[in-house]
């Protein structure tokens, strides 16, 4: 009986100095030492794109330029859109009233209101790709002038690869301090306004 609860204690100390010994080796594999100087960084950084249009002043003014167009067009639909439902009512109440004074006239009034609405939805459709086009253009040279911003900031070719992060595409999860380059990249765009 001694000598199984020696053996069994025998076996359960080299149990517990094994599983000690591979625990302390994933410790020493996973741990990653702390890195506060750039000279010991990963040849990699990372801009956050949502960060950089909000604060970089060409995109913040273009972005009220697209606004303000924006509202124009809304306006002027509107207007058109209630100029043509005044112009409908007003028909349909000499309609009602019997005021045309024959068949043949009220058929060309209603021709008219039929072509002038399909005007109307020619327009609106004209107006929102014309906004939506220049919305792709400005959209365009924003994203060249960040490119150029970053491509003149890692000149020194510091950088071996330069990741971008959105709200939209979360690209990078974790990152330690240092990596995030978009302060210095909104500085560089800011200081280069055109």
């Amino acid at each position: 009986m001694k000598k199984i609860t020696l053996l069994t204690t025998l076996l359960f100390v080299l149990t517990l100095v094994a599983c000690g010994k591979k625990e302390a080796e994933k410790k020493d594999v996973l741990s990653i030492p702390e890195c506060a100087t750039p000279e010991c960084r990963l040849p990699i950084a990372y801009v956050n794109i949502d960060s950089i249009l909000s604060n970089y002043n060409v995109a913040k003014d273009a972005n009220e330029l697209l606004i303000k167009k924006q509202e124009d067009v809304r306006l002027s639909i509107n207007e058109k859109a209630q100029k043509f439902q005044n112009e409908v009512a007003e028909f349909n109440r000499k309609l009602e009233n019997n005021a045309f004074l024959s068949r043949e006239r009220a058929e060309q009034e209603a021709q008219r209101l039929q072509k002038k609405e399909s005007d109307l939805q020619v327009l609106e459709q004209k107006l929102k790709q014309e906004l939506m086009d220049e919305t792709q253009k400005i959209n365009a040279q924003l994203r060249e002038d960040i490119n150029n911003a970053i491509k003149s900031f890692n000149s020194d070719g510091r950088y071996h690869l330069i990741l971008t992060t959105s709200a939209m595409q979360e690209n990078v999860l974790f990152s330690v301090e240092g990596y995030d380059i978009s302060n210095d990249i909104l500085e560089l765009l800011n200081s280069t306004e055109k």
